[in-house]
């Protein structure tokens, strides 16, 4: 989903002070036409807060040293309003981009409208023995690879140093059962929020479906089936409710982690501890000086002692649209974007690389290591065009709040939900 996809971007940019990308590389025009004699112009779009500036200019000067006459019109998009303009660019003839981003939830549904190329003949030279697999999953369609990883980001749980100190808290929790026990200790604080969890913040509730055991649906292609009413789904809504009453968080059952901004909350000084992005920690401190350098970062927890909880791993990946006219040149940028030279860019400028098994630079920060470490066990949600709409009208955050509140119990709630994602994934295209 672009909201989703757009919140890394934030992070991204917020983590480490870096300002929107900007146009690095003048290119002749606005596509990938050729030119006179045998001068070529390479079209890259790439979404607006994606990469640091250094990298795409390293990039781009090391594509043309290689291809001389071939110069690369790199471009930067908006989120507002990139769905009509790529299904413009992807149908069109002529004139369109070479090489563009998609967040990761939207390759399937280009893949399956034929407008990407596939380019399973050309994993290997693009570093695949290293790709995240959720991101690698995520761009395969019907069997073929189109999308390539470009990175990725997850959530952590962010925690005020100095209030689990006060708590007796030594060290992070490793359990969901040490985790409990810790939001126990901090309920012992005059005043203070032990860990501010809205009610349908549905991503976070997806960690403790996986580390069920359970997934969101099941089925490939054009055939998914909801797959939440089972035991692991009804777990993880009770898991969800023990979580949020043990700490008896402040925060509302009707809403998301987005209303309001949990930055905000956060800011007020008087939480101490929240599931979210190092962007978020990033607005936290802007807002309140005073908090900076008093907090840090663990991997969500699991059930069994010792390991972390399954994250959604949301980011983007790189594809080449079908329509392409330089489609052989837009692999060898590629080939240059997944090379550890400059996956290691992208490490440093704070994002989990897609290409890359080092995540050395992600370590400079604690949420960084926290995102590293939680990424390893990374997946993906449903790879079908239809759980776009799924997400739309998100039936788990209602049914989260509906539980929550005891308007309904957990095999009411859940069913509900799985009735109603069925009744997306199977309506007509």
């Amino acid at each position: 989903m672009l909201r989703k996809s757009g919140l890394r971007r934030k992070w991204i940019v917020a983590a480490v002070g870096v300002a929107a990308v900007s146009m690095v590389a003048a290119g002749c025009g606005g596509g990938s036409s050729s030119g006179s004699g045998d001068s070529k112009t390479l079209t890259v779009w790439l979404m607006s807060g994606s990469a640091p500036d250094p990298m795409v200019a390293g990039i781009d000067k090391d594509f043309e040293a290689a291809h001389p006459g071939v110069k690369v019109n790199y471009q930067v998009q908006q989120w507002n309003g990139i769905g009509q303009k790529l299904t413009t660019a992807l149908t069109g003839t002529s004139g369109g981009p070479d090489v563009i981003e998609l967040g990761n939830t939207q390759v399937a549904q280009y893949s399956s409208q034929g407008t990407l190329l596939d380019v399973s003949d050309s994993v290997n030279d693009l570093n695949g023995s290293q790709w995240l697999s959720a991101l690698k999953d995520e761009g395969a369609w019907d069997g073929k690879q189109y999308g390539v990883p470009f990175y990725a980001a997850n959530r952590v749980v962010i925690y005020r140093t100095d209030l689990f100190q006060q708590a007796g808290i030594t060290a992070p929790p490793t359990s969901n059962d040490e985790w409990l026990s810790d939001l126990t200790k901090l309920k012992g604080l005059s005043g203070i929020d032990p860990l501010y969890l809205p009610g349908q913040d549905w991503y976070v509730w997806l960690s403790f479906l996986w580390d069920q055991g359970g997934d969101l649906a099941t089925g490939s292609g054009a055939n998914w089936k909801s797959a939440i009413n089972s035991p692991a789904g009804k777990a993880a809504f009770n898991f969800y409710k023990q979580l949020g009453d043990t700490s008896g968080t402040s925060a509302p059952k009707d809403a998301d982690e987005a209303t309001p901004q949990q930055s905000d909350v956060v800011a007020k000084g008087s939480t101490a501890s929240f599931i979210g992005f190092g962007y978020e920690l990033a607005a936290v401190e802007k807002a309140n000086p005073d908090l900076k350098g008093k907090f840090a970062a663990f991997p969500i927890p699991s059930k069994t002692a010792g390991q972390t909880a399954p994250v959604f791993l949301g980011g983007s990946d790189l594809a080449i649209p079908a329509n392409s006219k330089n489609a052989d040149l837009a692999k060898d940028w590629l080939k240059l974007e997944t090379s550890a030279k400059y996956q290691s860019q992208l490490a440093a400028n704070g994002s989990v690389p897609g290409t890359s098994t080092d995540t050395s630079a992600l370590n400079s920060t604690e949420t960084g290591k926290a995102m590293a470490a939680g990424a390893k066990n990374g997946k993906a949600t449903p790879i079908t065009p239809k759980w776009a709409a799924v997400e739309a009208d998100n039936p788990i955050k209602a049914a989260l709040t509906a539980f929550l509140t005891g308007q309904k119990s957990v095999d009411q709630a859940v069913g509900d939900a799985d009735a109603a994602i069925n009744k997306t994934l199977q309506s007509a295209s």
